[in-house]
């Protein structure tokens, strides 16, 4: 029996959130193919498998779900990384080896189609944060596809920070997000805007000591809001 840490109603429909396990994983699995199956774009989303998922069920991070009697309509993953295997601590800059132990990855989070709107992925990230140990990881780190809005929102509201756009995943364009959690990056006032589809234009920013704080919708793009971080660096 899973242990309920939250309740709520949407659409006058009561849920409960659950910390998932592995016998969670068929209902895991057709949630993520109907969210890979409804994206008009399937880059957008990078589906993981479900030795991934069992790998993080096993004791490897926490998975929590939200649950409309027993169907599975939304979940959130972070992943303690084996030695930050996919390199996202070294791509914000950190070099030793108990620095990069001390990362932790916000994987994935899906909401079925029926259920967005509703502002769950905000409220999963709330919850699922409450229940890691912090004092255990400096960072968090995420990676988002260019032109995710949802997605890029959701990190940002979150107090996460680009510091690299960065092809991952076999050549899929991705920007990296990092949340330092004991500290918080100094930056100047002056702020740089650019579009997101200047991909050459934002890579020189990040190599020159920028960071990406917030987007903007102007006309039919979306541009990224970059401050210099101060010297004394992100990490």
């Amino acid at each position: 029996m899973c242990e309920v840490i939250e309740e709520g109603v949407l659409k006058d429909i009561p849920y409960h959130v659950k910390k998932l396990k592995v016998e969670h994983i068929p209902q895991i699995l057709d949630l993520q193919q109907a969210v890979v199956d409804s994206l008009p774009d399937k880059q957008t989303l990078e589906p993981l498998s479900d030795e991934e998922f069992r790998f993080i069920l096993e004791g490897n991070g926490l998975m929590i779900g939200v649950l409309i009697e027993d169907r599975l309509i939304a979940f959130r993953a972070l992943l303690i990384p084996e030695m930050d295997d996919q390199g996202l601590g070294k791509d914000i800059g950190l070099t030793e080896e108990e620095d990069l132990k001390r990362v932790l990855y916000q994987e994935i989070s899906n909401v079925h189609p029926d259920f967005r709107g509703y502002g769950l992925q905000k409220k999963m990230a709330q919850i699922i944060m409450k229940h890691i140990d912090m004092s255990n990881f400096d960072y968090v780190l995420a990676t988002v596809m260019p032109y995710n809005i949802p997605s890029i929102k959701d990190k940002l509201h979150q107090g996460m920070y680009i510091a690299a756009l960065k092809e991952k995943y076999g050549g899929k364009l991705r920007y990296i997000f990092f949340k330092p959690l004991h500290k918080k990056p100094k930056l100047k006032k002056e702020s740089v805007f650019i579009s997101m589809g200047d991909i050459e234009g934002q890579k020189n920013l990040l190599h020159n000591g920028y960071i990406g704080v917030a987007i903007k919708e102007q006309g039919d793009d979306w541009f990224v809001e970059y401050k210099k971080v101060l010297d004394e660096g992100l990490v």
